[in-house]
């Protein structure tokens, strides 16, 4: 037996008990030559094995067989999985593969249960571990053996790392055996409480930065502050490389690097998962990862007293299962849980001082970790690394060109790239295609990251075939694990062919692990987590055992805020990525293969994962959702799918607070290429890889792009000036909140004029300087679409805010620079030339227009709290003086104080300025403002002047510049001509200087006047909240003449007192412009005005909103009136004869009102009697104040001290108001005292007063205490008091008796003409008396009074005796059917005509019948009835004496009657009191079949001989109703009306209707509106009305007749000779029916009204018309008759002259320019209506001078027109000469405030109009409000205030 057997046969009782012996010799001799793969599979196998701790074996074959003895004693798991590695990687001969597969790697008699041990044979190979140091005894050991012990350590940790960290020993994230290259990833900080060291470089020559914030290696660890933060977590998403740069740490560390650090410990979350029981920190740092050799109490005692050289790193934060919290607490030497030992490092409690680093995928981190922890962003790629990493890969020069180029050609390929992990996994695949495929081809292999995936694993693959069974084999456990949240697995989770294929290729890593007893294990991990996720996902879609169901349920969405997620992470977040990527067509042959099905079951399985994502793309998502669909939609390569995602997107994009790669910016873009509509995206406190927005090139989608981020710098300033001059479509750029550099603007600066369709540029935040900003700004012109650029929040001097003036004054397109501290902003108007045009050689032909844009265009300058100072005020003049006109300058927050604003006042005429110059907070005195005003004394554009020193204002605004204002001054030119011939010259637009809290007192007045009267032109001066006091305002008063005429003077807040109110009552005398004197002498509110009917007094603002003349006068010469208004001050009778005294001078019409808390019985007659003495005296207002109970009767007595006086109106004691007559004429006067207690005492002394007056016209008494009492004393006097108007006593607490005693004093009173009186809730109570000679007629109005049957025969008696009564109404009175009936029977006056009208509730469901019943009953001869159901209205005429008809007569109609019915008795009663019936009227009855109504109306027709008029309107009638009223109408041969208008009725009761028409020859009126006559029934109707020849009146409206029946009646209507009024308005005739219609209606002669509007007639019919207008019309309506101006004016020429004509509506027709006039006019037009015509102010002024011809015209309708200010001048023209116009309709015009207040003024001269609607004109509400407070007729509300007609006419 040689040494190979004995070796073989020692260690091999299987084999020697299988007689394997020979097999074994053979493995020997094969691994004999393999000792790197064997040493390889070793370090898979057994990560544990210190391989080199122990001495080496003395030849190779006894190493091997060392080595397969440590294999087979790890288990049988282990050792199979290693056979079939032998087998699949080695070249076994196939005789020998079978029984080598056979023996050793299918399950045996041994089983495969039996768990991973070390045998004790191997345990010196192994570290081990060593005892718990916490409760081990300690040993005492000297300060050298301590030293010595820490130092053996030490260097054991750094060969541990060096050993597990170097290069040659795999690590998890890299595969394929590449470990050897690495290009560092971009780091940059996000967060960090302490700076970096700007001098400290970086230590580690191979880490690169970006930007200069970004971190190198050193930089992660700040060692220069001490109280800087020692956690850094580094965040970046999977595959970026974070634990590969742990590692990295480790091995820097480990070579030297590093040298701060003497300890550096590595844990890795995923296996302290595995430790669930308590540990203290040394059994975490010796038990876990390395123990010493000795001294372990030592050691820890040197790494805590050296702690701020110790340095942990903790790998994947986010894999942590177990949550942390910052309230857990841990004492120094206390155990824990892991997650709170590693909480309380990070917080310090533990090892103090220490330096810890996490890494962790994006997400909410736990609370353990302290808030002051640095924050690093790991961001793989850029394209110089991925270059770098490329280059590197492939070392071979050709093959490295090769890749490169590409790489270079594939921008998709470059964004996958830009993830380290799969940089590398596409440099595999690129080795493997380059070899077999022509350049170009490869990168087309590779467009997804799940066909990246896919291709790597046909890598894998032998040619030809695909190891299915091994790829669903890892894809089962990987998806299994998933589903736990496992990442590590034994040797038994998979099975030996499994693990051997997983090891063969480096898809699995094995390292030691821990459990929580102790021991150590071989724990099994996927290369990378994606990868694990991916054979998930080819598990899912291609295993059978998976249905669909399953497979959906994973595609879902997952949100990543940074702030608003779960502490752990899913660790399936990429599995629906991959889903949707295996979803592709591309997929489809690879998946068949791999499940070993056909393509439709794949292909099913496919649109499943579709459909979903058709479902999500639909829906609305935050923005991490949206990122995450794109990169589905784009692993589908679904153009549909994508194209949907693209459409469903919102036109707001936003993403906010979570972090964005290059290739999350490259799957959006790969979206948005299928929209076709313009996206606004906005990234908000997004962390942003530098590069990124080099994803966004050529993505014409994007219209508005924002960026808010500090973590955006220069390298993302780089990245987005390569990408915005592709992006065609951007208009808005935004760039805020970053920390770009001077070097990153300059890229940008480059990149913006490339960008020629930009609108809006935003760089607020950013932390410009002077340099930046001016470069910018630069830019401006060439761009020419730009509207607004924004650089706020910058930093900037004053010389830099001049350049900027003068780049605004230079640049053609800036319309506003505004710049306030920090804040900067241009705003824009592009010019009309193209961009082109614009980079085009100027050439002087064609820049004329560009000339003239320039020139037209002002600037606006605001440039607030920039520190300008005097010599600043100099340069900025210069600047401006040379630039365009300017709209407004605001220079407020400077340092300018009084000769800065002198100079800027002086130079405000040479500056054009348009609107303002505002100088507010600017260090003006008290002394400067004189000079300000001194130096705008030559300033002509002035128009407003406000300062206010107290609340450190100064604002002048101007007036434009007339070449400005062209349109309007043409405006205000025809205005003025229009008034020219009355209107005297006046001076230019007045100005209004407010000098308000400036401190002045009396000694400053005489210089302030002085530079006041140099400016001219003074209209509105404002010394309010000075101190001028009573001196100061009397000297001011002496003064005014000097400032000529004003418009206002304010003097509030002065401390002023009545003596200095006396005097400036004095000024209205000595002044001529002086009108209206209002003062508050409590609040201090003292105000001097002109005529408030000039315009500002209308408007209560400037001129500037009206033409140029400041007043007109093209009204005639008048006097203008006066006011004084006194209030808020105590009135004495001294004080009162004083006021008084000084008012006497004051020239009329003059208005006095006066208030204060009360006044006096004294003070008032001292008041009355001084009344006489102001003869110019109009007005007197007392109000609001307190009188006493006395009042009344002082001012009853009134009219006999001042015949003057024409109404006293008093009101709750507190508001009295007293009218004067110019003169003592005779007109009637009024007396009212409402709510002034007055009782029963007051009645007698007031009606002895009141009887001095001999014309008292009303009276009002409303809202007293006067009772039935005080009425019956009323009544007593009444005949006392010579009143002929009303007295008016609602609500004085009157009852029922007060009613009896009104009706038994009636017949002593015949002088009252109505009485009304309202017991209910309105408690009205009026009376109306008739004048001297009028004939005696009372109506008497009683409502709710309640009367029940015990009342009616008083009722009845009280009637009867009142003779002169007419007229009775009684309404809900509770007066049922029976007493009505008894009312009526009993009600006997002597003789004459009596009306009664009953309405109540019951009169609608009595019925006809019953309603006729009573009114058989009545005593007087009922000569009419009326019927309203809805209404609930009965009306009856009688006559007294009741007369007997012949015995004879009523024979003879009895004869005709069928009395054999139960209605006999009814019809006898009816025939004798109806006997005289002439009018029988139903309106809204229903009369269907089953009604005896019907029956009883026929036999009361048939007995009426004298009934002359029926109407039945508004009703339903049956058929067979019809046909009993028709038999009875038919013996009706006296009627000479019948109205069956609205009523609804059957085609068959038409034709009967139509048939009892026949015979009627002396009807002459007829309505038959809207009964909707057919051809048959027309037929009946023209064939009737030929008959009809005394037929006067014929309305046939909306019945749509059409050309049809219009032919028909054309035939007829020549028939009847005297047809006066027609109506055949809405019948559908159109120009067929109208000419014929035209044609007859010119022969009847005598008709006076047309009504045939609302049919398309056309301007035919209306020249047909006109050629034949009747001499007698009066009333002509064609509304809405298709009339164009050709037929309005032919009718119009037609019209003029007319003599009878009283009313014309021509509304709804466009008319335009053809609106008629008249030359000679229509003397009896009342009423012409042009609604809706379409008339301009051209054609209003020829309509406006026909008014003018038309002396009778009441109301003109001119609304819904184009009717402007120059219409509104012409109609306010001839106002005054229209003595009987009433109304004016100018509702929805063009009308503006100007215009309103021209007609106001046409109002003011006496017009007896009493409203003119104004509504929806552009008119502001306050200026309406304004303009309807002065002038009430104006009425700009929406509904229609009809003017209100006096109570009983």
């Amino acid at each position: 037996m040689n040494q190979e057997t004995r070796a073989s046969s020692s260690w091999d009782p299987i084999g020697l008990q299988l007689g394997t012996r020979n097999l074994w010799s053979w493995l020997m001799r094969l691994l004999s030559t393999q000792p790197e793969w064997l040493s390889t599979k070793m370090k898979f196998f057994l990560p544990n094995v210190e391989l080199d701790s122990r001495d080496e074996a003395p030849n190779p074959e006894q190493r091997v067989v060392l080595q397969l003895q440590m294999l087979h004693a790890q288990g049988q798991a282990t050792w199979k999985s290693f056979i079939h590695c032998v087998c699949m990687e080695l070249e076994v001969p196939l005789d020998l593969e079978v029984p080598l597969l056979s023996t050793w790697g299918q399950e045996d008699e041994l089983g495969t249960g039996e768990k991973p041990r070390l045998g004790p044979q191997l345990q010196h190979g192994l570290k081990r571990p060593h005892q718990d140091c916490g409760s081990s005894p300690r040993r005492k050991h000297c300060r050298k053996q301590q030293q010595e012990l820490t130092r053996k350590y030490l260097q054991l940790l750094r060969t541990s790392a060096q050993r597990h960290c170097g290069d040659g020993v795999p690590k998890p994230g890299q595969t394929f055996g590449a470990h050897q290259l690495y290009v560092p990833p971009i780091l940059q900080w996000s967060r960090a409480t302490a700076p970096l060291d700007p001098r400290e470089g970086a230590v580690l020559g191979d880490l690169k930065t970006e930007d200069s914030t970004d971190v190198s290696l050193q930089d992660l660890f700040n060692f220069k502050a001490p109280k800087g933060p020692r956690v850094t977590v580094l965040l970046g998403k999977a595959g970026m490389g974070k634990s590969t740069l742990a590692r990295r740490l480790c091995q820097k560390w480990a070579e030297g690097q590093l040298d701060h650090f003497q300890a550096l410990f590595l844990f890795e979350f995923r296996q302290l998962n595995l430790i669930t029981r308590f540990l203290t920190l040394p059994q975490l740092l010796f038990d876990l990862y390395l123990s010493p050799e000795a001294g372990p109490e030592a050691v820890f005692q040197y790494l805590k007293e050296n702690a701020n050289r110790v340095l942990l790193i903790f790998d994947g934060l986010d894999e942590a299962i177990y949550p942390c919290s910052s309230k857990d607490t841990l004492d120094p030497n206390g155990s824990g849980p892991v997650l709170t030992l590693f909480s309380a490092l990070c917080r310090g409690t533990l090892l103090p001082g220490c330096w810890v680093m996490v890494t962790s995928r994006p997400g909410k981190l736990p609370a353990c970790l302290p808030t002051e922890a640095a924050m690093v962003h790991m961001w793989g790629f850029d394209g110089l690394r991925v270059e770098e990493y490329v280059s590197h890969f492939f070392s071979e020069q050709p093959a490295q060109e090769v890749a490169l180029a590409e790489l270079q050609g594939n921008g998709h390929l470059q964004s996958l790239c830009a993830v380290p992990a799969l940089c590398q996994v596409t440099c595999l695949c690129l080795r493997h295609l380059l070899s077999g495929n022509a350049p170009g081809q490869s990168v087309a292999l590779l467009p997804t990251v799940t066909q990246l995936y896919m291709q790597m694993v046909l890598t894998l693959s032998p040619p030809g075939s695909l190891p299915a069974k091994s790829l669903l084999g890892l894809g089962e456990v990987a998806l299994r694990g998933l589903e736990v949240g496992k990442v590590i697995f034994s040797a038994g989770d998979f099975p030996p062919a499994i693990m051997a294929f997983g090891a063969t290729h480096s898809l699995l890593t094995s390292f030691c692990i821990h459990t929580d007893s102790g021991h150590r294990e071989i724990g099994y991990a996927f290369a990378h987590l994606n990868l694990q996720e991916f054979f998930a996902a080819l598990h899912l879609m291609a295993s059978p055992s998976v249905d669909k169901d399953i497979l959906t349920s994973h595609v879902t969405l997952n949100s990543h805020w940074v702030l608003r997620t779960r502490t752990r992470l899913n660790l399936s977040d990429h599995l629906p990525t991959f889903l949707a990527g295996l979803a592709s067509p591309t997929c489809r042959p690879f998946l068949r293969h791999l499940a070993q099905r056909n393509e439709a079951w794949v292909g099913a399985r496919q649109a499943a994962v579709l459909q979903v994502l058709r479902k999500l793309a639909t829906r609305k998502l935050t923005g991490p959702k949206v990122v995450e669909l794109c990169h589905y939609v784009a692993e589908t390569q679904e153009s549909e799918l994508a194209s949907l995602t693209a459409q469903s997107l919102p036109y707001q994009l936003p993403f906010h607070n979570f972090p964005l790669t290059y290739r999350d910016l490259s799957a959006l873009t790969s979206i948005l290429e299928h929209r076709a509509d313009p996206i606004h995206l906005d990234f908000g406190g997004c962390p942003l890889e530098p590069h990124c927005p080099e994803a966004l090139a050529g993505c014409g989608q994007v219209e508005t792009l924002s960026f808010k981020s500090r973590k955006c710098g220069d390298a993302f300033a780089e990245a987005l000036s390569r990408s915005l001059p592709t992006m065609g479509n951007l208009k808005t750029l935004g760039l805020a909140g970053s920390k770009i550099t001077a070097q990153g603007v300059s890229l940008l600066v480059q990149a913006l004029p490339l960008c020629l369709q930009l609108e809006e540029v935003r760089f607020q935040d950013n932390q410009l300087k002077d340099r930046e900003v001016l470069s910018i700004a630069e830019v401006l012109p060439r761009l020419p679409r730009l509207r607004k650029l924004d650089l706020s929040r910058s930093s900037f001097s004053t010389s830099t805010v001049l350049s900027l003036v003068k780049v605004a004054v230079l640049c053609p397109t800036v319309r506003v620079l505004q710049v306030r501290e920090t804040d900067l902003i241009f705003l824009l108007s592009p010019l009309e030339d193209t961009a082109a045009e614009l980079q085009r050689a100027p050439d002087p032909q064609e820049t004329d227009g560009q000339r003239k844009e320039a020139e037209d265009r002002r600037l606006t300058l605001r440039l607030q709290k920039c520190q300008l100072r005097v010599h600043n005020a100099e340069a900025l003049i210069a600047l401006l003086l040379e630039g365009p006109p300017l709209e407004e300058v605001d220079l407020s927050g400077n340092q300018l104080e009084d000769e800065g604003c002198r100079l800027l006042a002086e130079a405000a005429s040479r500056l054009h300025i348009a609107r303002k110059l505002d100088l507010s907070d600017s260090g003006l005195s008290v002394d400067g403002v004189s000079c300000v005003l001194s130096a705008l004394s030559t300033c002509q554009a002035l128009e407003t002047l406000h300062i206010s020193l107290l609340h450190r204002t100064a604002v002048l605004t101007f007036t434009r510049e007339l070449e400005e204002q062209r349109g309007t001054q043409e405006r205000a030119a025809f205005l003025d001509n229009l008034m020219s011939p009355l209107s005297c010259e006046l001076p230019p637009s007045s100005r209004r200087i407010r000098l308000t809290h400036c401190g002045f007192q009396t000694k400053h007045l005489e210089q302030l006047c002085r530079a006041l009267g140099g400016s001219g032109h003074l209209g509105h001066l404002d010394f309010s909240g000075n101190s001028l006091g009573d001196e100061g305002v009397t000297l001011l008063a002496q003064l005014l003449p000097g400032l000529g005429p004003l418009q206002s003077l304010n003097l509030s807040e002065n401390g002023v007192s009545l003596s200095a109110v006396c005097c400036l009552s004095q000024c209205m005398s000595a002044l001529q412009w002086a009108a209206h004197l209002d003062v508050s002498l409590e609040s201090q509110q003292i105000l001097l005005q002109g005529d408030k009917r000039g315009r500002d007094g209308w408007m209560g603002g400037s001129s500037a909103e009206f033409p140029a003349r400041a007043h007109f006068s093209g009204f005639g010469q008048r006097s203008i009136p006066r006011s004084f208004c006194l209030k808020e001050c105590q009135l004495e009778p001294l004080s009162l004869t004083s006021l008084c005294a000084t008012l006497e001078q004051c020239p009329g019409p003059l208005e006095v009102q006066l208030s204060c808390e009360t006044l006096s019985d004294q003070s008032l007659e001292t008041l009355l009697q001084c009344l006489p003495r102001l003869p110019q005296l109009r007005l007197l207002q007392l109000s609001p104040m307190g009188l006493s109970p006395r009042s009344p009767l002082l001012l009853a007595d009134v009219f006999s001290l001042c015949p003057r006086v024409q109404k006293v109106d008093l009101r709750s004691l507190t508001h009295a108001t007293l009218h004067f007559r110019p003169s003592e004429d005779k007109e009637g006067v009024s007396c009212g005292f409402r709510s002034c207690s007055l009782s029963l005492e007051h009645v007698e002394p007031l009606c002895c007063l009141l009887s001095k007056c001999d014309n008292l016209s009303q009276l009002d008494l409303a809202e007293n205490l006067l009772g039935d009492d005080g009425l019956r004393c009323l009544l007593e006097h009444l005949p006392q008091v010579p009143i002929s108007g009303s007295l008016d006593l609602s609500l004085n607490g009157i009852s029922r008796e007060g009613v009896w005693q009104l009706l038994e004093t009636l017949p002593f009173h015949p002088r009252v003409r109505e009485a009304s009186v309202n017991l209910g809730s309105a408690q009205d109570f009026w009376i109306h008396f008739s004048k001297p000679g009028e004939t005696p007629r009372t109506t008497l109005r009683l409502s709710e009074c309640s009367f029940g049957p015990e009342h009616v025969p008083r009722l009845a008696t009280s009637l009867s005796q009142a003779l002169q009564l007419t007229e009775i109404t009684l309404t809900r009175c509770s007066l049922g059917l029976e007493q009505l009936t008894l009312l009526l029977s009993r009600m006997r006056p002597p003789a004459g005509h009596l009306c009664l009208r009953v309405e109540e509730p019951w009169v609608g469901r009595a019925g006809v019948p019953a309603l006729l019943e009573a009114c058989a009953q009545a005593s007087g001869n009922v000569t009419e009835i009326s019927i309203s159901e809805t209404q609930q209205r009965l009306c009856v005429q009688l006559d007294f004496p009741r007369q007997e008809e012949n015995p004879e007569a009523v024979a003879f109609r009895l004869a005709h009657c069928d009395l054999g019915t139960h209605h006999s008795l009814l019809v006898t009663r009816l025939m004798e009191t109806c006997a005289r019936l002439r009018l029988l009227s139903l309106s809204q009855v229903n009369l269907p079949d089953t009604s005896d109504a019907s029956c009883l109306l026929q036999r009361l027709l048939l007995a009426l001989s004298e009934l002359r008029s029926f109407r039945l309107t508004s009703s339903c009638v049956s058929p067979e109703s019809l046909v009993h009223l028709a038999a009875g109408l038919g013996h009706c041969h006296h009627l000479e009306e019948l109205d069956f208008s609205n009523t609804w009725l059957s085609e068959e009761g038409t034709r009967t209707l139509m048939g009892a028409l026949q015979g009627k020859c002396r009807l002459r009126r007829l309505d038959l509106s809207q009964l909707l006559l057919g051809g048959s029934t027309l037929a009946m109707l023209t064939q009737g009305l030929s008959h009809m020849t005394l037929l006067q009146s014929l309305r046939l409206s909306h019945n749509a007749i059409g050309d049809a029946g219009a032919g028909h009646l054309a035939a007829i209507l020549p028939k009847l000779p005297e047809l006066r009024k027609i109506d055949l308005s809405a019948n559908g005739i159109g120009l067929a029916g109208g000419a014929q219609l035209a044609k007859s209606l010119a022969l009847c002669r005598k008709l006076e009204e047309l009504g045939l509007g609302f049919n398309a007639l056309g301007d035919p019919t209306a020249l047909g018309l006109a050629e034949g207008l009747p001499r007698h019309l009066r009333v002509l309506h064609l509304p809405s008759s298709h009339l164009g101006p050709e037929g309005a004016l032919s009718l119009g020429r037609a019209l003029d002259g007319c003599p009878h004509v009283k009313e014309i509506s021509l509304a709804e027709n466009s008319l335009a320019k053809g609106v008629p006039h008249f030359c000679k006019g229509l003397p009896q037009l009342q009423r012409i209506d042009l609604a809706s015509c379409d008339i301009d102010n051209q054609a209003a002024k020829g309509l406006a001078a026909s008014f003018t011809l038309c002396p009778a015209l009441e109301e003109i309708l001119l609304s819904w027109n184009l009717l402007g200010d120059e219409a509104a001048a012409e109609l306010a023209q001839v106002l005054p000469r229209m003595g009987r116009l009433k109304r004016v309709d100018l509702e929805k015009n063009r009308i503006t405030a100007c215009g309103a207040w021209l007609l106001a003024e046409g109002l003011a001269q006496g017009s007896a109009i009493q409203v003119i609607r104004l509504w929806n004109n552009p008119i502001p509400p306050g200026v309406a409000q304004r303009l309807q407070s002065q002038e009430p007729r104006l009425d700009f509300a929406f509904f229609d205030k009809q003017p209100q007609t006096p109570r009983g006419t």
